[in-house]
């Protein structure tokens, strides 16, 4: 990943965050790491976790947010989320979101929040 995707998936996520924390969701963990699995935001909401995949894009794209999810990404959460439950031991009912970052040219941003994805 490029210096300046980085920059933008990083400034995404914290929207994401703040977004989050403004719904009343308490933020877990970010950018929660067990060897090749990665979660972006782990935020509890009453009895549920959420797993949110946040993905950042530019106006305009040539791909959307949800087509970047595709099966092996959907494996790839689903695996994450398993190793997460093993590590900590939760009974907490488990979702999985998505939130879509849109930049706009002019300076502006987008949230876009899919819940239950898988």
């Amino acid at each position: 990943m490029s210096g300046r995707t980085t920059i933008i998936g990083n400034r995404g996520e914290d929207i994401a965050t703040e977004w989050l924390r403004e719904q009343g969701y308490y933020i877990v963990e970010r950018n929660w790491r067990a060897g090749r699995y990665e979660i972006d935001i782990i935020a509890q909401h009453y009895d549920t976790l959420h797993f949110v995949e946040v993905k950042t894009r530019k106006e305009g794209g040539w791909q959307s947010a949800y087509d970047s999810i595709d099966d092996q990404k959907i494996r790839t959460l689903r695996r994450g989320a398993m190793a997460y439950r093993a590590i900590h031991g939760t009974q907490l009912n488990l979702q999985f979101d998505l939130i879509a970052i849109t930049w706009s040219d002019a300076g502006g941003t987008t949230i876009e929040y899919t819940e239950n994805i898988l």
